[in-house]
């Protein structure tokens, strides 16, 4: 099992970047409990509704909007594990995430792809898939397997599965992946059952885990809300992760922002803990600034940085493992 370096303590040499002092930290969560009691979040699904009131939140059915109490939000915080491990199909490759320790992953998802034989720039399809696993899984540098592309050259409504097959059969890693909806999702821990050798040897070491967005701002969606419950039930690592523009779909500035993305995470990981109790999950992050010259997602800037550490030091704060993303 590897356990990496820990990055961001304050130690006695080194450096560290602490975007956020504990009384900033403080105001942001203040601020997004004021935003979960007072403005709420559209709730798409059904099912989710149901949970959100049987958990004493307000919700209108007309509207759609769930209006979630601090002590809600705050008992979900608390129940969720603060350590979380990624097991691989081979267990040299199992991985703890937890406060400071810090792992690499590659990110998803390519929309093109340059041939490594012929050199065109083209759409990729499911070879791709199988050709990018194996890399990935003989590099020592990247600790867990995502998906780095998607298959075009199948049938797309079922996409998820192909991609997932293409990755559970091709790398010894953990294994994470989008899976659509709540019915994929399931299909794939089928998947990851019939490696691990059952569904009881599948609950002892999960080989996936998924990862799921809400809309911003302050929206989840029926499939969020799908896969959030799903993975709840099954018992498997849940990312909850925001993908807020600031200047866009979230006010421009850091605080503003911040308070708008955490409140997103919030609400998803609330709904998880609301399915089961002390679920894992993961306080994940691609939040970004939208340049307002080209109204696209700026990345690899100094504001994606910054925000990008920010929501790093509210996961520590929350005592959450994270996912940041971006560069």
């Amino acid at each position: 099992m590897k356990r990496n370096l820990h990055a961001g303590r304050q130690l006695g040499s080194g450096l560290s970047l602490n975007i956020l002092t504990d009384d900033e930290l403080q105001e942001i969560h203040y601020g997004t409990l004021e935003v979960l009691n007072e403005t709420g979040v559209f709730v798409e699904d059904d099912e989710a509704l149901d949970r959100f009131e049987q958990g004493g939140a307000i919700v209108d059915r007309e509207t759609r909007n769930v209006k979630i109490p601090p002590h809600m939000v705050e008992d979900a915080i608390r129940s969720a594990p603060p350590k979380v491990i990624l097991h691989g199909r081979d267990p040299k490759h199992d991985i703890v995430l937890e406060n400071t320790r810090i792992h690499f992953t590659n990110f998803s998802e390519g929309v093109m792809v340059n041939d490594p034989f012929t050199g065109e720039n083209r759409e990729p399809v499911k070879q791709d898939l199988v050709n990018s696993a194996k890399v990935i899984d003989y590099l020592p540098e990247i600790d867990f397997c995502e998906k780095a592309l998607g298959a075009h050259d199948v049938n797309q409504d079922t996409v998820p599965l192909h991609n997932a097959e293409a990755y559970l059969t091709n790398t010894t890693k953990h294994c994470a992946f989008g899976p659509g909806n709540g019915k994929f999702l399931n299909k794939i821990i089928e998947m990851g059952q019939a490696i691990a050798g059952g569904a009881k040897a599948f609950a002892k070491r999960p080989l996936v885990s998924f990862t799921t967005c809400p809309v911003s701002p302050l929206t989840l969606i029926s499939d969020c809300c799908e896969i959030i419950m799903e993975a709840a039930k099954n018992n498997v690592v849940c990312n909850i992760l925001s993908m807020a523009m600031a200047g866009g779909t979230s006010p421009v500035t850091l605080a503003g922002t911040l308070v708008n993305h955490n409140a997103e995470v919030l609400s998803g990981i609330t709904l998880a803990q609301l399915t089961r109790k002390g679920t894992p999950v993961i306080y994940g992050s691609s939040t970004t600034a939208m340049d307002l010259k080209l109204a696209s997602a700026s990345v690899g800037t100094p504001e994606c940085a910054v925000i990008s550490g920010a929501v790093a030091r509210l996961a520590r704060y929350y005592a959450l493992p994270s996912y940041v993303a971006g560069g």
